[in-house]
């Protein structure tokens, strides 16, 4: 397998907290990042503030250039967007490995809930929007405070990887564990998504109850 940090790694929602905190991580692990953004300028900016903190090669773009110039591409945007925005990236991410980690959530006065999603998952939605491309789901549940936090030496939590393709999953799982502390672990099919999707809620209950910022770990693996 290509070495993880021979390749560019996109973040299509760089400038949100969690796409961002990835992003800081890659960085500090001596990964090329692109940090993509509807507006080049605030990826630029984003860029900056992230190669200031971390080090390391980091520049900002469009979406549609972010896409085109990273091998592998993590989708961290609001789920109100997703589905127009890789509907419009379908030709730039065409062959290349797609990480989705968004998270279908509606919020209320009884707090978070999993919205329901017509093809299943926001991953699903994915792969069938990006049929071209080697589609994986991850990073749903890692804690975007811990990870733009560098004095937190290391971040002690799984990451479940999904996906139909073995390499894409490995190579994804080898990305996670470039972050200290993360562990990559095989979640299973790209159809099962939705609960690891869903799943989020309830850990965000989680953290505001015991005001953490708790993560998951698999035992016995």
């Amino acid at each position: 397998m290509t070495d993880i940090r021979d390749l560019t790694v996109g973040v299509l929602g760089g400038t949100g907290a969690q796409g961002k905190g990835l992003a800081i991580r890659w960085a500090k692990a001596g990964v090329k990042v692109i940090i993509g953004s509807r507006s080049a300028d605030r990826a630029g900016l984003a860029a900056g503030e992230i190669a200031e903190a971390a080090g390391g090669d980091v520049r900002g773009a469009d979406n549609s250039d972010c896409a085109a110039d990273s091998d592998i591409v993590l989708v961290a945007v609001p789920w109100d967007g997703h589905g127009d925005l890789l509907a419009a990236l379908r030709d730039q991410l065409a062959g290349k490995i797609v990480i989705d980690c968004v998270n279908p959530l509606g919020f209320d006065k009884q707090g978070p809930f999993a919205l329901p999603v017509t093809e299943g998952s926001a991953a699903q939605q994915a792969e069938l929007l990006l049929p071209e491309s080697r589609v994986t789901a991850a990073f749903h549940h890692v804690s975007a405070v811990l990870l733009a936090d560098l004095s937190v030496s290391e971040v002690d939590m799984d990451v479940l990887v999904l996906g139909d393709d073995r390499e894409a999953t490995d190579t994804v799982r080898a990305l996670a564990e470039l972050v200290p502390g993360f562990r990559g672990v095989y979640g299973g099919r790209l159809r099962n998504a939705h609960q690891v999707e869903a799943f989020t809620a309830n850990l965000i209950a989680v953290n505001r109850r015991y005001k953490t910022h708790a993560g998951l770990k698999i035992t016995g693996v």
